[in-house]
This record gives structure tokens, C-alpha cells and sequence, in this order.
């Protein structure tokens, strides 16, 4: 079993990672289970508005912050904020993101990879 760890997750990359598409709100819960199991604290990153209308920065628990980005990009966002998060793990499958941000994490995974984590 992995330490525990922060996990940034670009939700929108996450959820397009498989058809149909996950729902939002089915990939927030899923992921706070994940995290729970596994002891992590989640960072889950919407472009623009997250679920339950959330612009800006919520915590949905101990665990759990939910971000809407606003007028900026959720891939903006993470590559500004990962920073903040030594030793994080970065969740997306996006190569432009994982070149920006990822140098400021500790692991990289991908979108579906973690789709199927969320099942473990």
C-alpha cells in the first residue's frame, strides 16, 4: 500500500476517459471513497463550475476539496496550484499538463488508469 498522499485530479479528463462519459457527481463520490479506503486527501479540479454550482475552493470533508476554476482552465489551475502541494500525485491523461504540472509531483497517473483504481 502506497503512503498516503494529496491527489490533484483533472475531473474533466477523468470523466471523458471512458464512454459513456462518468457523470460529475458519480466521479466526486467515487473518488471520496477511493480516498477514504486508501487514506489519501483529494483535490478534484473542474474547468469552470463544479458540482453543487462550486466556483472557487470547497471542502467536502477532511479529505475532500472540491474546485470549480472559474474563468481559468482547470489545466491552469493545477499547474498554478501544484506547487503548493509538495509530493502530490497528479491524475490526467493530458500531455501538456502532465509536462507542466507534473514536475511539481511526486506520480502521474493517468485518467483511465485511475478509473480503474477507483474500482479497487
Amino acid at each position: 500500500m502506497n503512503e498516503p498522499a494529496t491527489v490533484l485530479i483533472d475531473a474533466r479528463n477523468v470523466l471523458r476517459s471512458q464512454w459513456p462519459n462518468v457523470p460529475e457527481q458519480e466521479l466526486v463520490d467515487r473518488t471520496r471513497a477511493w480516498a477514504e479506503r486508501h487514506g489519501h486527501t483529494i483535490v478534484v479540479v473542474f474547468d469552470g463550475t463544479a458540482p453543487g454550482d462550486v466556483v472557487g475552493t470547497a471542502e467536502l470533508d477532511e479529505r475532500t476539496t472540491l474546485v470549480g476554476s472559474g474563468a481559468e482552465s482547470a489545466d491552469d489551475w493545477l499547474i498554478r496550484m501544484a506547487p503548493d502541494y509538495p509530493g502530490a500525485w497528479l491524475v490526467t491523461s493530458d500531455r501538456a499538463l502532465r509536462r507542466a504540472a507534473g514536475v511539481d509531483t511526486e506520480r502521474v497517473i493517468g485518467g483511465g488508469g485511475f478509473l480503474h483504481e477507483l474500482e479497487d
